[in-house]
Protein backbone atom coordinates (compact mmCIF):
# COMPACT_ATOMS: atom_id res chain seq x y z
CA UNK A 1 0.00 0.00 0.00
CA UNK A 2 1.45 3.64 -1.12
CA UNK A 3 2.62 5.57 1.55
CA UNK A 4 1.07 9.50 1.03
CA UNK A 5 1.80 13.20 2.41
CA UNK A 6 -1.00 14.24 4.01
CA UNK A 7 -1.16 18.46 4.39
CA UNK A 8 -3.63 19.77 7.20
CA UNK A 9 -4.46 23.83 6.91
CA UNK A 10 -6.90 25.88 8.70
CA UNK A 11 -7.71 28.25 11.13
CA UNK A 12 -6.61 28.51 14.84
CA UNK A 13 -8.32 25.98 17.23
CA UNK A 14 -9.85 24.12 14.43
CA UNK A 15 -8.72 20.53 15.82
CA UNK A 16 -5.99 19.89 13.30
CA UNK A 17 -3.36 18.75 15.59
CA UNK A 18 -5.97 16.72 17.62
CA UNK A 19 -7.17 15.12 14.08
CA UNK A 20 -3.40 14.71 12.83
CA UNK A 21 -2.45 12.92 15.48
CA UNK A 22 -5.43 10.46 16.01
CA UNK A 23 -5.20 10.50 11.52
CA UNK A 24 -0.97 9.68 12.20
CA UNK A 25 -1.80 7.23 14.63
CA UNK A 26 -4.22 4.87 12.72
CA UNK A 27 -1.65 5.01 9.15
CA UNK A 28 1.24 4.90 11.52
CA UNK A 29 2.40 7.98 9.69
CA UNK A 30 5.09 10.72 11.42
CA UNK A 31 3.21 13.37 12.72
CA UNK A 32 4.44 16.95 12.64
CA UNK A 33 2.57 20.03 14.25
CA UNK A 34 4.49 22.71 12.59
CA UNK A 35 2.45 24.95 14.65
CA UNK A 36 4.48 23.98 17.58
CA UNK A 37 7.35 24.51 15.77
CA UNK A 38 6.60 28.53 15.33
CA UNK A 39 5.12 28.52 18.94
CA UNK A 40 8.81 27.19 20.01
CA UNK A 41 10.20 30.15 17.89
CA UNK A 42 7.61 32.43 19.71
CA UNK A 43 9.01 30.87 23.16
CA UNK A 44 12.36 31.24 22.39
CA UNK A 45 11.56 34.84 21.29
CA UNK A 46 9.46 35.62 24.25
CA UNK A 47 12.92 34.28 27.14
CA UNK A 48 15.39 36.19 25.09
CA UNK A 49 13.46 39.71 25.39
CA UNK A 50 12.69 40.24 21.90
CA UNK A 51 8.96 41.38 23.39
CA UNK A 52 9.78 43.96 25.50
CA UNK A 53 7.05 47.12 26.23
CA UNK A 54 4.39 45.48 23.96
CA UNK A 55 6.82 46.21 21.13
CA UNK A 56 8.03 42.79 18.96
CA UNK A 57 12.03 43.49 17.81
CA UNK A 58 11.81 41.37 15.13
CA UNK A 59 15.63 42.06 14.15
CA UNK A 60 16.79 41.00 17.78
CA UNK A 61 15.10 37.44 16.69
CA UNK A 62 16.22 37.55 13.41
CA UNK A 63 20.08 37.74 14.63
CA UNK A 64 19.10 35.06 16.59
CA UNK A 65 17.84 32.68 14.61
CA UNK A 66 20.58 30.46 14.44
CA UNK A 67 20.57 29.69 18.08
CA UNK A 68 17.24 27.46 17.88
CA UNK A 69 16.94 24.28 17.82
CA UNK A 70 13.58 22.46 17.20
CA UNK A 71 13.26 18.57 17.48
CA UNK A 72 10.27 16.03 18.42
CA UNK A 73 10.80 13.19 20.43
CA UNK A 74 7.87 10.59 20.46
CA UNK A 75 6.74 10.23 24.45
CA UNK A 76 4.70 6.56 24.58
CA UNK A 77 2.84 7.56 27.54
CA UNK A 78 0.79 10.07 25.64
CA UNK A 79 1.01 8.61 22.58
CA UNK A 80 2.52 11.49 20.48
CA UNK A 81 5.55 13.33 19.62
CA UNK A 82 6.61 16.67 21.95
CA UNK A 83 8.11 19.49 21.09
CA UNK A 84 11.42 20.15 22.19
CA UNK A 85 13.95 23.34 21.95
CA UNK A 86 17.44 22.99 21.78
CA UNK A 87 17.06 19.67 23.73
CA UNK A 88 14.50 20.99 26.29
CA UNK A 89 10.73 19.53 26.72
CA UNK A 90 8.67 22.90 26.06
CA UNK A 91 5.38 21.45 25.14
CA UNK A 92 3.29 22.98 28.34
CA UNK A 93 4.95 26.35 28.29
CA UNK A 94 4.14 26.95 24.01
CA UNK A 95 0.56 26.19 24.78
CA UNK A 96 -0.53 29.15 26.90
CA UNK A 97 -2.45 32.17 25.76
CA UNK A 98 1.23 34.32 26.08
CA UNK A 99 2.77 32.29 23.28
CA UNK A 100 -0.47 32.46 21.22
CA UNK A 101 -1.00 36.04 21.96
CA UNK A 102 2.33 36.78 19.73
CA UNK A 103 2.97 33.74 17.82
CA UNK A 104 1.19 34.90 14.85
CA UNK A 105 3.83 38.07 14.67
CA UNK A 106 6.81 35.60 14.46
CA UNK A 107 4.98 33.29 12.02
CA UNK A 108 5.07 36.61 10.12
CA UNK A 109 8.83 37.12 9.96
CA UNK A 110 10.13 35.78 6.25
CA UNK A 111 13.03 34.49 8.04
CA UNK A 112 11.62 32.58 10.13
CA UNK A 113 9.26 31.04 7.97
CA UNK A 114 12.31 30.20 5.23
CA UNK A 115 13.87 27.62 8.24
CA UNK A 116 11.06 26.25 9.20
CA UNK A 117 9.40 25.41 5.80
CA UNK A 118 13.32 24.13 5.14
CA UNK A 119 13.38 21.83 8.23
CA UNK A 120 9.50 20.99 7.45
CA UNK A 121 10.13 19.98 4.06
CA UNK A 122 13.21 17.42 4.99
CA UNK A 123 10.76 15.80 7.84
CA UNK A 124 8.17 15.14 4.94
CA UNK A 125 10.84 13.79 2.36
CA UNK A 126 9.81 10.30 2.82
CA UNK A 127 6.15 10.90 2.07
CA UNK A 128 4.34 8.69 5.42
CA UNK A 129 3.72 11.93 7.47
CA UNK A 130 0.71 13.79 8.52
CA UNK A 131 1.29 17.76 9.52
CA UNK A 132 -0.39 20.61 10.02
CA UNK A 133 -0.29 24.45 10.02
CA UNK A 134 -1.39 27.41 7.96
CA UNK A 135 0.94 26.56 5.05
CA UNK A 136 1.38 23.19 4.60
CA UNK A 137 -0.48 22.60 1.16
CA UNK A 138 0.24 25.89 -0.41
CA UNK A 139 4.21 26.38 0.58
CA UNK A 140 5.50 23.38 2.73
CA UNK A 141 3.87 20.17 0.30
CA UNK A 142 2.50 21.66 -2.53
CA UNK A 143 2.42 18.28 -4.56
CA UNK A 144 0.56 16.94 -1.25
CA UNK A 145 -1.49 13.64 -2.71
CA UNK A 146 -4.55 15.01 0.04
CA UNK A 147 -4.57 18.75 0.95
CA UNK A 148 -7.61 19.37 3.78
CA UNK A 149 -8.88 22.85 4.90
CA UNK A 150 -10.34 22.56 8.32
CA UNK A 151 -12.62 25.72 9.19
CA UNK A 152 -15.14 26.44 12.05
CA UNK A 153 -17.08 29.39 13.59
CA UNK A 154 -14.81 32.12 15.58
CA UNK A 155 -17.18 31.30 18.35
CA UNK A 156 -17.19 27.98 17.99
CA UNK A 157 -13.03 27.50 18.14
CA UNK A 158 -12.97 30.36 20.90
CA UNK A 159 -15.01 27.73 23.59
CA UNK A 160 -12.76 25.03 22.31
CA UNK A 161 -10.03 26.67 23.24
CA UNK A 162 -11.42 28.20 26.34
CA UNK A 163 -12.44 24.71 27.60
CA UNK A 164 -8.75 23.29 27.04
CA UNK A 165 -7.34 26.40 28.41
CA UNK A 166 -9.56 26.14 31.66
CA UNK A 167 -8.90 22.31 31.99
CA UNK A 168 -5.65 22.85 32.34
CA UNK A 169 -6.52 25.15 35.16
CA UNK A 170 -5.27 28.63 33.27
CA UNK A 171 -7.18 31.93 34.53
CA UNK A 172 -8.70 33.56 31.25
CA UNK A 173 -11.77 34.23 30.03
CA UNK A 174 -13.96 33.80 27.10
CA UNK A 175 -13.67 37.07 25.85
CA UNK A 176 -9.98 37.28 25.93
CA UNK A 177 -9.62 34.20 24.15
CA UNK A 178 -12.39 34.88 21.84
CA UNK A 179 -10.11 38.56 20.96
CA UNK A 180 -7.18 36.55 20.45
CA UNK A 181 -9.13 33.86 18.18
CA UNK A 182 -9.87 36.94 15.83
CA UNK A 183 -7.06 38.88 15.94
CA UNK A 184 -5.11 35.74 14.84
CA UNK A 185 -7.11 35.39 12.06
CA UNK A 186 -6.57 38.68 10.78
CA UNK A 187 -2.39 38.41 11.23
CA UNK A 188 -2.47 35.17 9.87
CA UNK A 189 -4.75 36.09 6.44
CA UNK A 190 -3.10 38.84 5.69
CA UNK A 191 0.50 38.84 6.45
CA UNK A 192 2.70 39.41 3.45
CA UNK A 193 4.78 36.05 3.56
CA UNK A 194 2.77 32.71 2.61
CA UNK A 195 -0.84 33.86 4.29
CA UNK A 196 -3.14 31.52 5.38
CA UNK A 197 -5.35 30.76 2.16
CA UNK A 198 -6.98 27.19 1.18
CA UNK A 199 -5.11 25.94 -1.91
CA UNK A 200 -7.14 25.47 -5.17
CA UNK A 201 -6.90 21.50 -4.47
CA UNK A 202 -7.71 21.58 -1.10
CA UNK A 203 -10.85 19.72 0.84
CA UNK A 204 -12.58 22.30 3.09
CA UNK A 205 -13.70 20.72 6.16
CA UNK A 206 -15.90 22.23 8.45
CA UNK A 207 -16.21 20.86 11.78
CA UNK A 208 -18.19 23.39 13.55
CA UNK A 209 -20.96 20.40 14.37
CA UNK A 210 -18.51 17.13 14.41
CA UNK A 211 -16.96 15.44 17.19
CA UNK A 212 -13.35 14.32 16.47
CA UNK A 213 -14.32 10.87 15.68
CA UNK A 214 -17.12 12.15 12.78
CA UNK A 215 -14.26 14.15 11.96
CA UNK A 216 -11.60 11.01 11.81
CA UNK A 217 -14.12 8.94 9.87
CA UNK A 218 -14.98 11.38 6.94
CA UNK A 219 -10.98 12.27 6.40
CA UNK A 220 -10.17 8.27 6.58
CA UNK A 221 -12.41 7.96 3.62
CA UNK A 222 -10.52 10.33 1.60
CA UNK A 223 -7.17 8.63 2.60
CA UNK A 224 -8.60 5.11 1.80
CA UNK A 225 -9.98 6.40 -1.50
CA UNK A 226 -6.28 7.84 -2.52
CA UNK A 227 -3.86 5.14 -1.62
CA UNK A 228 -6.40 2.25 -3.04
CA UNK A 229 -6.29 4.14 -6.70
Amino acid sequence: MKRITIAIDGYSSTGKSTVAKALAKRLSYNYVDSGAMYRAVTYFAMINNCFEDGLFNSNKLKNTLDQIHISFKYNNDIGYSEVYLNDKNIESEIRSLEVSNFVSYVAAVSEVRKLMVKQQQAMGRNKGVVMDGRDIGTVVFKDAELKLFMTASSEVRANRRFEELISKGDNVKYEEVLENIINRDHIDTTRADSPLTKAVDAIEIDNSSLSKLEQLDVILKYVERIITE
